[in-house]
């Protein structure tokens, strides 16, 4: 295990990369049972790893393919305790883990990312607080604490989107407002928790970037994927992106500016608008692999799930060489409802013919295990693979309309 120290900052303990490298057969910790824990434990199994997977669901996606599932509360004394003595190092598979979580394991082996780094990204203000202190630019906002806050608004800040500080994701938490009278109501329905309030902004599209870097501070990046979004959930991601060369290189130099920044250990992903006149606006954070990378895992030499991997065990980082073009897209719960939408009350969801997919050879299926088909709830997804973008566009379009999902047009606006 990696020898512990006091960190010069702080006086904690600071435990450093796992020398030598765990060797297969080493048990690996991961907090949170979703589909991103369900591909890590793949993805480390693969390479002679077992998986210990703390996670409250009885029936979550990365439990049921785990070598071991402790299924109990984040902040369970007893399970903490019992994948510490287990596991040599412990990753998550989500931001909002608490940190205490991630501090007391990091006081018996390794973690990544640490919780400092997640912390960051917990919190909105936080996390474009910590943008701009990498010189780094955001879509103008303030801080909400109060009503108070809102009535002061400045006039050129509508209209805007009022988001939660903190749980907010896939579009939960957040509304649109187009004055300080809505941006109150808005408030006053969210329980009047801290908030940002953020300026729409006209987009040309919306971009991000995977990176994945080691103990060593060395990292790799990701080509950069064009994303669509639908009811504030990834729909679709097309990779490499259509943007150009110049463009792409500004959006991975920012991405490893912010990784470099936290002296992030794992995976990280971040979410940039692009603004008409080519400029990036730096939109989200997330510690840890990402909806939009997932095509790493068919088009890719290393999936961004083995980087995580890789990186836990102390290993050298992969190639991220994009051997073909890729088209990602969601499968939501909605698909099971045909049409799309007519999920009524009492309403039985139908099993989609995945022949419909299957039938397109450079197709790739992805299901996540899970049991409740529910609109809006990510369930799957499928990759197509081609030797240009625009026949993988070409392909994931009539995928979409043999679905019965929505055409690839998404929506405008941060």
């Amino acid at each position: 295990m990696g020898r512990a120290e006091p960190s010069a900052a702080t006086g904690a303990l600071r435990l450093h990369r796992p020398l030598p490298p765990l060797p297969p057969g080493s048990w690996l910790g991961l907090l949170g049972g979703g589909q991103l824990g369900r591909m890590f434990c793949m993805a480390a199994q693969s390479m002679g790893y077992r998986v210990c997977v703390l996670d409250p669901g009885a029936h979550s996606p990365a439990g049921a393919v785990a070598d071991r599932h402790l299924e109990a509360g984040y902040l369970d004394d007893q399970a903490l305790r019992e994948i510490a003595s287990i596991c040599r190092a412990t990753t998550t598979e989500f931001e909002n883990v608490p940190a205490r979580a991630l501090e007391f394991l990091a006081g018996y082996g390794i973690v990544s990312p640490a919780a400092a780094s997640v912390a960051v990204a917990q919190d909105r203000r936080t996390e474009k607080a910590f943008v701009r202190d990498c010189g780094l630019a955001t879509a103008p906002y303030i801080d909400v604490m109060s009503t108070d806050d809102l009535r002061a608004t400045p006039a050129d800040l509508l209209p805007g989107i009022l988001k939660v500080a903190r749980l907010g994701y896939d579009g939960k938490g957040q509304a649109s407002v187009s004055s300080i009278a809505q941006a109150i109501e808005a408030f006053h329905a969210f329980g009047e928790v801290p908030c940002v309030l953020e300026k729409r902004l006209a987009l040309e599209l919306e971009v991000s970037v995977a990176v994945a870097r080691g103990f060593d501070g060395r990292s790799v990046a990701y080509p950069v994927a064009e994303n669509v979004h639908r009811g504030g959930i990834l729909a679709v991601s097309t990779v490499p992106a259509r943007i150009s060369q110049e463009l792409a290189m500004r959006a991975t130099d920012a991405t490893r500016r912010i990784a470099d920044a936290m002296d992030y250990v794992g995976v990280l992903c971040v979410e940039f608008f692009v603004l008409a006149d080519g400029s990036l606006r730096v939109n989200e954070l997330a510690p840890r692999p990402h909806n939009s990378a997932h095509y790493t895992i068919d088009a890719c030499i290393t999936s961004q799930f083995e980087q995580q991997a890789r990186v836990l065990a102390g290993l050298p980082l992969g190639s991220t060489h994009q051997h073909q073009a890729a088209v990602m897209l969601n499968l939501l719960g909605d698909c099971w409802y045909r049409p799309i939408g007519d999920a009524q009350p009492g309403a039985a969801p139908r099993e989609p013919d995945w022949r419909l997919v299957l039938r397109h050879p450079t197709a790739k299926l992805h299901l996540y295990g899970k049991r409740d088909p529910r609109p809006g709830r990510k369930m799957g997804h499928v990759t197509v693979l081609a030797d240009a973008v625009d026949e993988a566009v070409r392909v994931a379009a009539q995928i979409e309309r043999e679905l019965g999902i929505a055409g690839q047009g998404g929506e405008t606006g941060s």
